[in-house]
């Protein structure tokens, strides 16, 4: 019994430091000159315009964006069980803020991290585009940068929203587990 008490008590002592290490790799912003910014969508409001999450995934990449570190904004989503295009709703906010039509890609394929991932690396290929920087939530930066870099993009930099909320009791934990799981795949 005691055995198991020290394995079950050392499993939960790694997974809780592995928690902490992602969300202070998360947090550690590393700026740096990209060919492109690319922005994982996340939930549309009813109105169609986007969450408050994702407003400052968005707001984080448009002041990257605004200092010059990348000329272009890659916005990726799906069309969610709200009905509505993420990326066009992602690329409506950033016009509206003043970034160029032309500075905006739309990916509305980008159905999960995997798929923006894999689709972002297409497009920068036939772009001739080498580096990418990454604006999304803390807690989702580390495994996002895996999934880019395993797609073969070359991840110079990334950012996080400055966006809290008690919904990140459950997605922290939740990421450990999602970012262990594409660590272990091949």
């Amino acid at each position: 019994m005691r055995k198991l008490i020290v394995l079950g008590s050392s499993a939960v002592g790694l997974f809780l430091l592995a928690t902490a290490a992602l969300v202070l790799t998360g947090l550690n912003d590393k700026l740096a000159s990209a060919d492109v910014i690319v922005v994982p969508g996340n939930t549309i409001l009813p109105d169609g315009t986007p969450s408050p999450r994702l407003q400052a995934r968005l707001d984080a990449a448009l002041t990257q964006f605004q200092k010059h570190r990348a000329p272009r904004i890659l916005v990726s989503g799906a069309t969610g069980k709200e009905g509505f295009d993420e990326a066009a709703s992602m690329a409506r906010y950033l016009l509206k803020r003043g970034v160029p039509a032309g500075a905006i890609i739309e990916d509305n394929q980008g159905w999960t991290t995997e798929a923006t991932a894999r689709n972002a690396a297409q497009l920068m290929r036939q772009h001739g585009w080498q580096t990418a920087m990454v604006a999304t939530q803390y807690f989702h930066v580390p495994r996002f940068r895996l999934a880019l870099q395993r797609a073969g993009i070359s991840v110079s930099g990334n950012v996080h929203a400055p966006y809290f909320e008690l919904r990140d009791l459950y997605s922290v934990p939740r990421e450990t587990v999602g970012y262990a799981v594409y660590f272990a795949r091949p």
